[in-house]
């Protein structure tokens, strides 16, 4: 038996990255003979998040075209070089699928896939698709959803498995309410300017509930300094501050409630783990991807939504002393994310994904 190809292209974010690793992971216990090739963008954070998982990564010359304004001409210029290159990658290494997991990358690769009759699969981890799946789906054989609501985006090819995590997600167990509070606070990898300006600023509205309130808070490297100089001379000098943490899955399972943004592999953390949030929208995401996401937490009383236009210190400190005061709502809302929840959705699209691979001829 000949060894079966697979070609996994897309990226630019965290949120499009760490889905394309776990479904490569899957890939290659499934079948550890397959040869498996990543193709994204020059972007370093693609790059470096290749090397550290020692993965075949094949960078592409391409920018995005929306919302850049005069870039977007530079980006039209590169377009051709990158169809050329990518006709070349599919050419040499004849894959018997090919995966799009969002992001203009996947773009080219993806659609000449299709042309030339090899099966071809996009990922979609928000609720409303973004510019390029939408562009793909017409084209495509298969797109796996990560919500439900969002079948109707993609006319019959869509399938719902849901957003795949870190496996460390899918083994938290509940945890037990007290009469305190553990906030874990977060705005992804780089950290929220604007989040932790509102936090740091609403540490007084909170002293009242001094000794019943432990607070984490993952900053960015940017912004840790001052954030730390802040907590220090508040009422919470003991709260635990860092630029990041690694051990996301622990510190998820040691709060009982997040306050975070709204990207697609936080709210698929956030079901997984089941954990209780305020989510504050990042207003600037792409066609407003986080808003549409935390609405579908909101949609099922599974999270709490602030967005950026309505967020005052004094408001988020309110939501948090509410729940704090109420810890039933939060048990409640970790219930309720579990109508959202898929089991182990890598290893269905896996299923998936061996099911679409033609046949060696």
């Amino acid at each position: 038996m000949k060894t079966k190809r697979v070609i996994i292209s897309g990226g630019g974010t965290g949120g499009h990255l760490f889905p394309a690793l776990s479904v490569g992971l899957k890939l290659r216990v499934r079948d550890p003979e397959l040869a498996l090739t990543y193709v994204g963008s020059r972007r370093s954070l693609e790059k470096d998040l290749m090397d550290k998982h020692g993965v075949h990564f094949i960078p592409l010359k391409i920018e995005g075209l929306r919302g850049r304004g005069w870039k977007s001409l530079k980006a039209m210029t590169l377009l051709p070089f990158a169809f050329a290159k990518t006709l070349c990658i599919l050419l040499r290494l004849r894959p018997n699928l090919v995966v799009g997991v969002g992001g203009y990358s996947s773009g080219p690769i993806v659609l000449l896939a299709s042309f030339l009759g090899i099966p071809t699969l996009i990922l979609e981890q928000n609720l409303k698709p973004g510019f390029t799946n939408r562009l793909l789906g017409r084209w495509v054989d298969k797109a796996v959803v990560a919500f439900e609501n969002s079948l109707p985006y993609f006319r019959g090819k869509g399938v719902f498995l849901g957003n795949p995590v870190r496996e460390e997600f899918y083994s938290l167990s509940p945890k037990p309410r007290t009469d305190g509070l553990s906030l874990f606070v977060f705005g992804g990898s780089q950290g929220s300017r604007i989040l932790n300006q509102t936090m740091t600023a609403a540490l007084p509205h909170l002293a009242s509930a001094r000794g019943r309130l432990k607070i984490v808070h993952q900053t960015g490297q940017a912004d840790f300094e001052w954030v730390r100089s802040k907590y220090a001379e508040s009422p919470f000098s003991d709260a635990v501050i860092a630029p990041f943490f690694f051990d996301m899955a622990a510190r998820f399972s040691q709060a009982d409630l997040v306050v975070c943004r709204a990207g697609a592999t936080t709210i698929a953390e956030l079901i997984v783990a089941q954990k209780a949030a305020i989510l504050i929208p990042f207003a600037r995401a792409a066609e407003n991807h986080q808003a549409a996401n935390a609405s579908e937490l909101a949609r099922v009383h599974g999270a709490e939504v602030i967005l950026e236009r309505d967020l005052t210190p004094n408001v988020l400190a309110v939501r948090i002393l509410h729940l704090l005061e109420n810890p039933a709502r939060i048990t409640l809302m970790e219930k309720n994310l579990a109508r959202l929840r898929t089991e182990r959705p890598a290893e269905a699209i896996v299923d998936l994904c061996f099911d679409m691979m033609k046949p060696e001829r």
